[in-house]
């Protein structure tokens, strides 16, 4: 969903190149995205935060409270720090931005679609701000309880890395990922791991400067 021609026709292309995805449709604003989501019942939408009437995270946040199931992917040139938890709190699987490379954007697909969550390498120090602002608040128990290599391993689940990618970044095996993961998930009550990015989020809230 994009109000530029050129980038719906070459999303089109991408994805009609690929076997196992079926595009469904295409929208070139907030209205018409939320109105053929719930004609065509997506598994996945890619959807830009800009669009000409009215904003993208909207339309995400209606979409999904129509259709929980609908997985979205917002495609951004933007990676302001209110934009990318805006994009999270309105229920947001996945935010990018515009200059991923194609191999990426199909994976991240792959991966919304089997109901995992991730962020863009280039807005991840936003959740990494997120993380040490909560941490350092008085009255924030929960991340106060996290230890010191649990607070790092957070906003990479938050990103959407696997146990093994988390495990290759900090230079631990995938193993002891694993027993932190858990750890992580039980300190904050949080079920599933793909919650984390939205727990950040809800946490912090949008602010300014």
């Amino acid at each position: 969903m994009d109000d530029h021609p050129c980038i719906r026709l070459g999303l089109n292309a991408l994805f009609k190149t690929v076997p196992h995805f079926e595009v469904v449709g295409e929208a070139a604003t907030a209205a018409q995205a939320i109105a053929l989501a719930r004609i065509a019942q997506p598994d996945v939408v890619i959807m830009d935060v800009s669009l000409p009437d009215g904003d993208g995270t909207d339309a995400c946040r209606e979409i999904r409270a129509q259709r929980p199931d609908t997985r979205v992917i917002m495609l951004s040139s933007y990676d302001n720090r209110d934009v990318v938890l805006g994009a999270i709190l309105a229920g947001a699987a996945g935010y990018l931005l515009k200059g991923t490379a194609l191999e990426r954007l199909v994976e991240s697909v792959e991966i919304v679609a089997r109901h995992g969550a991730l962020l863009d390498p280039a807005v991840t120090a936003t959740v990494l701000d997120t993380v040490r602002e909560l941490a350092t608040r008085a009255g924030d128990q929960s991340l106060a309880g996290l230890r010191e290599q649990e607070r790092r391993i957070l906003p990479l689940l938050a990103e959407g890395k696997t146990n093994a990618e988390i495990a290759g970044e900090l230079h631990l095996s995938p193993h002891t990922v694993k027993e932190y993961v858990s750890d992580i998930l039980a300190k904050l009550h949080l079920h599933r791991r793909a919650q984390a990015a939205a727990y950040l989020a809800r946490r912090v809230g949008p602010t300014r400067g």
